[in-house]
């Protein structure tokens, strides 16, 4: 595990990075901390609206995850489909998690060029990402931030695979797996995605 991939980038290089996000049509907000980017998130989504979580440690981590499925203000998505037969209506989970109103998650890293990269094993996060969600806000904590698209690809298989295989197994009794990835190079729809940028690590 290369310290490249584990420690916060500095000042300059968040910077960089949330300049290029914001040519791309990315909102984007430095933040200091994940209270911060959890408060934040409160503000950003309305009550009633409904959200999916994609699977992040991020998200557990920062008490995001748990606010969004338990506090009764939103529709949460995961909560609405976990009784779902995943045989019977897998069309139906698909539709209803790929466009939520909200969806929140991370990324495996952020180039300071400007773009978002995600890996998945299943993909139920990406759809929403990529444009299936009205909104959709990405918590990233500083040690993502990479020089450039190689280097974040790079990050996804070297660092990210091996950390989400250990918690799979934890979780799920099985490994993960490197199915899909998605490259978000810039927003058509300028606002549709905030980027919160923190200055601390946090997540894989």
């Amino acid at each position: 595990m290369t310290s490249a991939f584990t420690d916060p980038a500095p000042a300059d290089r968040l910077e960089r990075a949330a300049a290029a996000l914001t040519a791309h049509n990315f909102a984007v907000e430095i933040l200091d901390d994940a209270a911060a980017a959890r408060a934040r998130v409160r503000d950003l989504i309305p009550a009633g609206a409904s959200v999916f979580t994609g699977a992040s440690e991020t998200l557990r981590l920062s008490g995001i995850e748990d606010d969004i499925t338990t506090s009764g203000r939103y529709d949460a998505i995961k909560g609405r489909t976990r009784g779902m037969d995943r045989e019977t209506s897998a069309r139906e989970i698909w539709a209803t998690i790929g466009s939520p109103d909200v969806i929140v998650g991370s990324v495996a890293a952020v180039t300071e060029t400007g773009s978002l990269v995600a890996g998945s094993a299943s993909g139920g996060q990406l759809p929403g990402y990529a444009g299936g969600a009205g909104q959709a806000i990405w918590i990233v904590g500083a040690q993502k931030v990479v020089p450039d698209l190689a280097t974040a690809l790079r990050r996804v298989e070297e660092h990210c695979l091996p950390l989400e295989n250990n918690r799979a197994m934890t979780a799920y009794g099985q490994p993960s797996a490197l199915n899909r990835i998605l490259v978000l190079n810039a927003e058509p729809q300028p606002g549709r995605g905030t980027v919160l940028l923190l200055r601390e690590a946090i997540g894989f």
